[in-house]
């Protein structure tokens, strides 16, 4: 769903985005001064501009960018109450609620990239583990699940990582986002879908995840076969179930010279997935979600 005219939604300010870098030449990967790009690919990673996969890869190293989490709240971000305890009113938001605002704002500037994370409870609580800018909105399974993060400290510092609760070291725990359902551990891929069951498994097959390569990279990958009447199905570009989630990933790994997968995780599907890049939502479904991470350009 494109943003068209003056907003996402009626009463939703102008999303004014930074410029973002030109594709390179060369293979990202290998190109010292790459940033983020946007792509959209087939379920064995090579691009493809009817693919129903819409995959953003960026370096976390790089100085142009910057990150930020944010969540349904019915109140300021970071706010406090008047005996300074943190304040956490949650209320349900869609995905594109949670990418326009104040709230959605790093300095002043709106994201120039999102994706949708963590679930929600009944009680509009996000789920898992999430952090952002180093302070915490938690829920029930924050020790349990698996959470994906960008470190704090200098660009050259920053780093990629998934693991379940908190890391050991702060600067680890700036910004992460609640997921669930494993896939990738130390470069080992394995086939959840019984962990996830019947239903999430082959049934509820709109995805949404991330992964970290090797070389410190991150992939982000939202799928829905369902999305778009003209996508082109054929048996390698259908919806994606979990034995092929490596398919996918390693071609666009290998494809874009960012290293072998080491680390993946599912985010929110079902109702959940939401992709936005460059003032464009590519996909988004209707459920409320707990969280999403945020990409900037400075």
């Amino acid at each position: 769903m494109a943003i068209a005219g003056a907003s996402l939604l009626s009463g939703c300010q102008k999303l004014v985005a930074n410029s973002v870098p030109k594709a390179s030449k060369i293979c990202p990967g290998k190109d010292p001064k790459f940033s983020i790009n946007f792509f959209k690919t087939n379920n064995q990673g090579q691009k493809n501009s009817k693919g129903i996969n819409h995959v953003i890869i960026f370096n976390p190293k790089s100085a142009e960018l910057d990150f930020k989490v944010n969540l349904g709240l019915s109140h300021q971000l970071y706010a406090k109450d008047a005996q300074g305890k943190l304040r956490k009113e949650y209320v349900p938001r869609q995905f594109r609620e949670l990418i326009v605002g104040d709230n959605a704002k790093l300095n002043g500037q709106l994201p120039i990239a999102a994706i949708n994370a963590d679930y929600i409870g009944t009680d509009n609580q996000p789920q898992g583990l999430n952090i952002s800018r180093g302070v915490e909105y938690s829920g029930a399974f924050k020790n349990k699940r698996s959470s994906f993060g960008i470190s704090g400290g200098s660009p050259r510092q920053r780093q990629a990582t998934i693991q379940a609760g908190r890391r050991n070291s702060d600067v680890l725990n700036y910004n992460l986002v609640g997921g669930n359902g494993r896939f990738y551990r130390q470069g080992k891929f394995k086939n959840i879908c019984q962990d996830l069951g019947e239903f999430a498994c082959k049934g509820a097959t709109n995805r949404s995840m991330a992964a970290i390569t090797e070389r410190g990279y991150v992939i982000l990958l939202v799928n829905d076969v369902k999305a778009n009447s003209q996508i082109e199905i054929s048996d390698i570009n259908q919806e994606l179930l979990p034995d092929a989630f490596d398919n996918v990933l390693e071609g666009i790994a290998s494809n874009n010279c960012l290293g072998k997968i080491q680390e993946g995780i599912l985010f929110d599907g079902g109702m959940s997935p939401g992709l936005y890049y460059n003032q464009k939502i590519y996909l988004e479904n209707q459920g409320p979600i707990g969280s999403v991470f945020l990409i900037y350009k400075k």
